[in-house]
């Protein structure tokens, strides 16, 4: 694995799993803290399914399905332009499906605690492992609107080819 990919995966990991452990610590369960009044808040919920709750006390499929997805971006990760943001994509991706996996398989839940109210809407609680996974997915979005999945992996000593 590319070490820069490997690198972010492993920090945005790191901050997922510091910053769950300090709300897991501070505050409890279901508990709301005030940082902005009606807008930003810190509440500790621990999420059984996946986004907005889909397929809540499914943990078994939920964790086959993180593993199928992160070798699927394994295998497909070196069949995009390694430039600066598909490097940061993936490490994005890597490390926010391997921070929800991790507490899936420790806890049999997902430990969430940031808590939007946008324009009077109470957005779903999420965590740094959510943002990354969402942030990567956007700039795969963007490569690929650019056409940068262009490469293919070989088994010849140039180890890529281009296909487009």
């Amino acid at each position: 694995m590319n070490k820069k990919i490997l690198l972010i995966s492993t920090i945005v990991l790191a901050l997922d799993q510091i910053s769950k452990a300090i709300i897991d610590f501070t505050l409890t369960l279901s508990k709301s803290v005030k940082i902005i009044k009606n807008f930003f808040y810190l509440t500790y919920y621990q999420n059984t399914g996946a986004a907005w709750g889909i397929m809540a006390n499914k943990t078994f499929l939920l964790i086959i399905f993180s593993i199928i997805v992160l070798i699927i971006i394994y295998r497909y990760m070196y069949s995009f332009k390694l430039n600066k943001r598909n490097l940061l994509a993936f490490g994005l991706l890597l490390g926010g499906i391997v921070g929800n996996l991790l507490d899936r398989i420790i806890f049999g839940y997902v430990r969430d605690f940031l808590d939007f109210k946008i324009f009077g809407y109470n957005f779903p609680i999420f965590n740094i492992s959510d943002c990354a996974i969402v942030i990567g997915i956007f700039l795969l979005i963007i490569a690929i609107f650019k056409k940068e999945e262009v490469y293919e992996r070989d088994n010849s000593r140039e180890g890529r080819k281009k296909i487009r």
